[in-house]
């Protein structure tokens, strides 16, 4: 019999409790580590490569979806949620098995049989990009930035961010101190931070409004840092909306 290894990930000690119950009955999974935040879950994952997660969608600190986006090739995931309309949703839209707390041995082991068939065929493992974009649809507007920096995993708060710079596939973090890297799009960013407070001067820039230092139209912002930002016509004229001026 095939063996597998997996990590838990999950806040709640009880709920990691009923996983190792339940997982008793699989002798050829081995725990490799438990996790109660998506913080520790980053490093397990990088430590032990393991072939599949129990990850749990509502944690402090982090998500599961958040943790999701600092991990480049996943392993395979078996969700484990309470009652999340969107979550669900999310789940739903890309044919992808969940646990819904609390679930019964019965369902537990259909979903492990499920996985180890997907682990042994030669199918490709899912992409959880498209989950992860799916949820992040349903977000409201963001508090946060999390991002992962070197093998650190940090939470930005909005007020440290200075700008936001295209980069390819990826979108520049500008900080005081750091420049961070997140796999989004500068679409996404405009379309989940406060449109009063960070303004997509450029295609490739969005700036603080707090940050504003100077307005030199109509090419350039200089923010408070010295940094000249480059604006379009139609970025200028959001600027305008946004200052009222």
């Amino acid at each position: 019999m095939k063996k597998y290894t997996c990590v838990i990930i999950d806040d709640e000690p009880l709920a990691r409790s009923l996983v190792i119950e339940y997982l008793q009955a699989f002798s050829n999974i081995e725990v490799m580590q438990e996790c109660s935040d998506g913080f520790e879950g980053v490093k397990a994952i990088a430590q032990h490569n393991p072939d599949m997660i129990f990850l749990d969608v509502q944690m402090p600190k982090i998500n599961g979806f958040e943790m999701l986006e600092l991990i480049e090739n996943p392993p395979a995931v078996i969700f484990t949620t309470a009652f999340d309309v969107y979550a669900m949703k999310a789940f739903e839209a890309n044919a992808l098995d969940y646990l819904l707390k609390p679930f019964s041995k019965e369902r537990f082991h259909k979903a492990i049989e499920k996985m180890m068939n997907q682990l042994g065929s030669s199918q490709d493992r899912p992409a959880y990009d498209a989950l992860v974009e799916a949820a992040n649809e349903q977000e409201e507007l963001l508090t946060r930035l999390v991002v992962k920096h070197h093998q650190a995993v940090v939470v930005l708060p909005l007020m440290d961010i200075q700008y936001l710079e295209a980069y390819g596939d990826y979108i520049k973090i500008h900080t005081a101190n750091q420049v961070y890297l997140k796999k989004k799009t500068m679409n996404y960013f405009e379309q989940h931070l406060n449109a009063k407070d960070f303004i997509r001067v450029h295609r490739s820039y969005i700036i603080p409004a707090k940050e504003i230092q100077k307005i030199d139209p109509p090419d350039f912002v200089i923010l408070r840092s010295g940094i000249k930002v480059p604006i379009s016509k139609t970025g200028y004229g959001k600027l305008k909306g946004v200052l009222g001026i």
